[in-house]
């Protein structure tokens, strides 16, 4: 079955979902940012088959997510994330806070983020570039922006999706 082509549409989200929207790919990522960066180490942790982890490495190695480096005189690599790929991982800790309010159960979250600047356990937060204040989706009007799909003149806010 092939996968829907997203990254043609005019939308962040859409093309952020082509690069990275396939369940294993975030996954992936989470295990390289944690330090597991041979395949046979990324294979263990999710128990993915090694045909589907070669498919996914080779996606996010063509979107510029990661970087392959050999690690001895055999053909063998690791991934490691490029700085592209770095910013990937703050959009799954926002993931994560989300998982940890709304899934992780009485339990709790699974893994804790310590924050190096304050040594305090945290979760990530968007906010504002500009001011710092929260950015909820109550608190932001979206608008057309100059890649947007919407005419000139149509209006000035985009509907929520």
């Amino acid at each position: 079955m092939q996968r829907t082509n997203y990254s043609e549409m005019a939308c962040s989200i859409a093309r952020t979902l082509d690069v990275i929207g396939e369940p294993w790919s975030p996954l992936i990522l989470r295990d390289v940012s944690a330090g597991f960066t041979r395949f046979e180490q990324i294979q263990a942790d999710l128990g993915i088959s090694r045909k589907v982890l070669t498919e996914r490495l080779n996606h996010l190695v063509d979107h510029g997510i990661l970087e392959r480096r050999p690690y001895d005189r055999r053909p063998r690599h690791e991934y490691v994330l490029t700085a592209k790929g770095t910013e990937l991982i703050t959009l799954l800790m926002v993931m994560v806070a989300w998982g940890d309010k709304w899934l992780a159960g009485e339990a709790g979250p699974p893994v804790l983020y310590r924050h190096h600047a304050c040594h305090e356990i945290s979760h990530v937060e968007p906010h504002c570039s500009h001011c710092g204040e929260p950015m909820r989706p109550q608190d932001v009007d979206v608008l057309p922006g100059p890649g947007s799909a919407v005419p000139p003149g149509l209006g000035t806010a985009v509907p929520a999706r």
